[in-house]
């Protein structure tokens, strides 16, 4: 892509809609080979980014979904002992004495599981998308970070496995914890916020265009109302799609403030914000947006 505003236009042929700032980011990540770092709360749109890259440049989305303890084993690669003793068995059967010959046939690339992160650097392109880094631990940072720096890995028996094209890299975070300043000094940094109401409705039309547009519009009213709500987890845009997609289905072309406390649950998942919602005036929330 040539520059931010042909990013900015195959973006949008996917669906995913940016403003200038996100559109030039996005385009030094691909010209400089940058890993992109989106740190945001859910629902804002961070994974939603990394699907469009990959459909935008006909790349294939390999995901990395982080987790507390995860470590290389399960992030990098690892072997696949089953079938390495199936071989084993069968040179011992067929006679094979040759003990250097059948551990060199142990540690064969067909015996290797590529996991996420080295599938991405075997495969080009691609964009490898590192989902919640914040709930991984200090020292996979720092080996993600020793990744993204040569985008290359060691494995003792097969040698160093380089990348012959480095994936476009979205890292993402709901900012659970702080990410140490190593890594995001590696990447290119972009804070998701929550839109606001044009944005969000443009999103909503774009991603739901069989929904009517009065009750997109009373949605994304409803959902900006109760982001001022003081919640325990406001709403982010995947929950405002969620809940007009909701009330679509259930036949409605609009909505009222009955049915939207009926359907709470499409947009809220906390006991605590239900009962601050219920006690909202949902009625004067549509009323002052004329919706």
């Amino acid at each position: 892509m040539e520059d931010p505003e042909q990013v900015r236009a195959r973006l949008e042929e996917t669906g995913y809609l940016v403003d200038d700032g996100l559109a030039v980011t996005c385009y030094l990540a691909l010209r400089l080979h940058r890993p992109l770092f989106c740190e945001g709360d859910a629902g804002v749109g961070k994974t939603a980014l990394a699907s469009a890259l990959a459909e935008a440049l006909g790349a294939p989305l390999i995901r990395l979904q982080c987790h507390e303890g995860i470590d290389a084993s399960q992030a990098l690669y690892d072997w696949d002992f089953p079938r390495q003793l199936l071989h084993l068995r069968a040179a011992e059967a067929a006679g094979v004495q040759d003990a250097d010959r059948l551990e060199s046939e142990l540690y064969d690339r067909r015996f290797l599981i590529a996991r996420p992160l080295l599938q991405a650097l075997q495969t080009q392109p691609s964009v490898l998308l590192v989902d919640e880094i914040d709930r991984a631990d200090d020292e996979f940072e720092a080996f993600l970070l020793e990744l993204l720096s040569e985008y290359a890995v060691t494995i003792p028996e097969l040698g160093t496995l380089r990348a012959e094209v480095p994936p476009v890299v979205v890292l993402t975070s709901n900012r659970t914890r702080e990410v140490h300043d190593a890594l995001k000094r590696r990447c290119l940094y972009h804070w998701f916020d929550h839109p606001g109401f044009a944005r969000e409705l443009a999103i909503v039309r774009r991603r739901l265009p069989g929904v009517s547009a009065r009750l997109a519009e009373q949605v994304t009213a409803l959902v900006q109302a109760l982001r001022g709500a003081d919640l325990v987890k406001p709403p982010g845009v995947a929950e405002t799609i969620d809940w007009a997609e909701a009330l679509a289905a259930l036949g409605a072309t609009e909505t009222d403030a009955e049915l939207a406390v009926t359907t709470l649950g499409s947009v809220l998942k906390y006991r605590e914000d239900m009962d601050r919602a219920r006690g909202l005036d949902l009625t004067a929330v549509l009323a002052a947006r004329g919706v």
